[in-house]
């Protein structure tokens, strides 16, 4: 057992792992359009086995958009190649911003700050947006973010952020600790989810309601996405995570 496969396997579990992934249930946060998950019981060890029925939309929990999910004649999920799902993870952490603003809105700036710190953004990597948001999980009050007028508050990345992103880094794919890639004002503003259209408009993926952010590294660690393989989906839970320089 000397291959060089096993020795990358043995190298890479001397790391650490980071579970970017919540465990969601019928009582977990969702996006308002959807009904809750519903999970029943089949089968118990009683009848055998313990089996379960799973219903819930493919947009639930930490889940991946396939490109589909918005746009006409675009790839499904089970399209996506193995090698896109495996990239380097850059990480900019605008926690302390988001905490001060619900409306925080990732700009062209705050990326050229982040670079003047850390370096360019390589092409060909996957970049996440921290707010910690993801601490506020599973209270679905706290998710949401209403004001007394019904108004969700949640921070996001703006239209241009990302179109820098793409266009002059040449990243491959985002992820995000909320429901949606435009922040929760863009997309009152604007009347329609501009940005995540966009990012899917790319050919590419994206990975919502991620967690555990706040415990990788701006820059070094790799993202993995492990997804089931169903047909003509737009999307579906994920198993996404990170191994640590």
């Amino acid at each position: 057992m000397s291959s060089e496969l096993f020795k990358v396997i043995q190298f890479l579990k001397q790391k650490r792992w980071v579970d970017l992934t919540h465990t969601f249930g019928p009582d977990s946060p969702h996006f308002s359009a959807f009904d809750s998950a519903d999970f029943q019981t089949l089968f118990t060890h009683d009848d055998g086995f313990f089996a379960q029925n799973f219903k819930f939309p493919g947009q639930y929990g930490t889940h991946i958009d396939a490109p589909i999910h918005f746009v006409r004649n675009a790839r499904y999920l089970d399209e996506l190649d193995l090698k896109e799902l495996i990239l380097p993870l850059i990480v900019i952490d605008k926690s302390k911003e988001s905490a001060l603003n619900h409306d925080f809105t990732l700009s062209v700036k705050d990326i050229l700050a982040f670079e003047e710190e850390y370096g360019i953004i390589e092409e060909g990597t996957f970049v996440a947006l921290r707010t910690d948001w993801s601490k506020r999980w599973p209270n679905i009050a706290e998710f949401n973010n209403q004001d007394s007028e019904g108004n969700n508050h949640a921070p996001g990345w703006s239209l241009d952020a990302l179109e820098f992103l793409f266009k002059e880094r040449n990243i491959k794919a985002i992820g995000h600790e909320t429901f949606d890639t435009d922040s929760s004002i863009d997309f009152k503003n604007n009347g329609a989810l501009l940005a995540e259209y966009f990012v899917l408009d790319q050919d590419t993926y994206q990975i919502e309601l991620l967690t555990n952010l706040d415990q990788v590294p701006a820059k070094g660690a790799v993202i993995v996405n492990i997804v089931p393989k169903p047909e003509k989906a737009s999307g579906f839970p994920v198993r996404s995570f990170a191994i640590l320089p």
